[in-house]
Formats: C-alpha cells, structure tokens, sequence
C-alpha cells in the first residue's frame, strides 16, 4: 500500500480519503483548518495548511504515491482562486513526483448541444467555467512536457450521502422529501439531467491514480443515466416511503431577488443552462477502459434516503 495526500475535504475529499484508507493506503488530508469535517476515519490524518501555499504543499506530499485535488475556493472567489490553487497542485506534484489527480466538473465545457464527452472542446465563456478549464489545461500542458504526471476526473452534479449544501438534490430538497412536502428547483424540472453519485466519485479517483494508461487526460466518472428533477424526487419519496411530492420550478423573478442577499444563487447564474436544458454526461469512454462502473440507482436512493433520514433525526 502507498501514501495518498488529498487536498480539501469536503463531500468529494472525505469520500476518496475515507475510500483509499479503506484499501489500505497511508492517508493525509490538507485543509485550512486541520480539522475532520466528519467522524474520523482511522488510517487518515489531518494536517492544517493552506494549500495554495506550493511550499508546504509540497512538503505535505513528500513520498505520495498520488496528490488528489478535491478542494475548491467558495463559488463566488473562483476566479480569483483558483488560479493560485492549481499552481500549487501542479507545482507540488512537480516536486513530488506524485500522480496529479485533479477532481473536475462539467463548467468547462460552457452550454452544449447533446451528451458532453471528453473530447468537447473546453468552450466555456463564463468566468467559472474558464477558471475550471484552464485549471486543467495547465496540468495538461505539464504532463506532456513531462515535468508532471496528471489525470482529471470530471464528475456531474454530486449526489448521494455526505452531499449537503452545494447539492441541487440535498439540504433543498431531501428534508422536504422525507417530511412530504413540496420541492422548489432551479430551472426545468423535466429537463434530463446527470447526476454523479458521490462513492462513484471517489473510485474513480482512487482508480486513476494508480492506472498509468489514464494519465495525460480527463475522463467522465461512470454515471447512470440522466434522470429530472421530478423523476429524482419521484424515486427518492418513493423510497422514503413520503408519498407522491410535487416539485415546482422557481420563478426566474423569485431568484433574481433571492440573488440579491444569496451570493450562492447570485453566481449560480452563470450555469443555469444546465437546468435550463438537458445536460447529460457521456462516461462511455471510461466504462471502456476501466473497471469502476456508476453504482446502481436503487442502491444510491437507498443509501441517500437513509443517510438523510439518520441526518435529520431529532
């Protein structure tokens, strides 16, 4: 078994560290604080250290086997951000010699016609989407200079336990599904959408870190097929035992005001497309190539109903 560092420890950090601690790896966790954002988990241990700092990060990943970047500035400081946080990541690896995984989204792509694949162009005009593609090619550009080894895994809107405030089917929407009560979304709630179930997320990043042939490109974590809002909710109060929910679009007025006091709803503006139309990711590229496949759907409402319903017990 080998050293793994892993830089944030949000949903997406705790799941690949508590993942590749569960295999037998020797895991640091890199955040501000140093603190666990959950229970801990035997085998992982914390450091405190801002990670835009190339130096301590660097000190941090002596003797990693892998770097995984799954950290990421507020929403509304991207842009100013998260420029210093890959160059970091990028020069930590450099030094180390450790494989670079970075954690991507689907923002670089910008608005899209049909399903998204890794070999769309990173088209974004929006400054969130540029900033996130050009985190990757930056990383691109050192791996094939070979000072670096690099891989970016791409993942859809997160869902699944341990998903809380940053997701579209979590704190907004799993309380008022387990109470029965009606469910407000962004944009179409009928429109087809992808969601990337977040254990998936962290196999696919334990995955890549340890497969050469993976390196040098981003790939689309194995996702199931795209369902709506409504068909989400459907099959979550089904689960749940709730009964039929109603799920309502929100009015574009009612977020506009929201915007004002919401930084959140403020800066969400520039990816509404993605609720606005279908927005379905293409992970057949991975599934071809490697072993971890999306676990299935009832088994990811059954684990996020339960994990919500333990949550939200008085």
């Amino acid at each position: 078994m080998s050293f793994h560092l892993v830089v944030g420890h949000g949903p997406a950090g705790a799941a690949t560290a508590r993942l590749l601690a569960e295999q037998g790896h020797e895991v640091r966790v890199v955040t501000r604080t140093g603190r666990p954002a959950g229970p801990d988990v035997p085998g992982v241990e914390h450091l405190a250290l801002d990670a835009s700092d190339p130096a301590g990060l660097a000190r941090a990943a002596r003797g990693a086997a892998a770097i995984h970047g799954c950290a990421a500035p507020p929403l509304p400081q991207w842009a100013r951000l998260w420029p210093a946080l890959s160059a970091s990541l990028c020069a930590a690896a450099e030094e180390s010699g450790a494989v670079l995984v970075m954690l991507g989204n689907l923002y670089g792509y910008g608005p899209v016609t049909g399903p998204m694949t890794e070999g769309l162009p990173l088209g974004a005009t929006g400054p969130k989407g540029r900033v996130r593609a050009a985190a990757w090619e930056q990383a691109r550009a050192l791996h094939e200079a070979g000072r670096i080894r690099a891989v970016e895994v791409r993942a859809s809107d997160f869902f699944g336990p341990g998903v809380t405030d940053g997701g579209h089917l979590a704190s907004r929407v799993m309380p008022q599904v387990l109470k029965g009560r009606p469910v407000a979304t962004l944009g179409d709630p009928d429109t087809a959408h992808s969601w990337t179930y977040l254990p998936d997320v962290a196999r696919a990043m334990a995955e890549t870190a340890g497969e050469e042939r993976a390196w040098g490109r981003a790939w689309h974590v194995p996702t199931v097929a795209a369902l709506s809002v409504r068909a989400m909710v459907d099959r979550l109060a089904a689960e749940a035992g709730a009964g039929p929910v109603s799920v309502r679009r929100l009015p574009a007025a009612v977020l506009a005001v929201a915007g004002l006091v919401s930084p959140l709803l403020r800066e969400l503006r520039e990816v509404r497309y993605q609720f606005d139309r279908p927005f379905v990711v293409d992970c057949s590229a991975y599934e071809a190539a490697f072993a971890v496949r999306a676990t299935p759907l009832e088994e990811q409402l059954r684990a996020t109903v339960a994990w919500w319903r333990e949550r939200e017990r008085p």
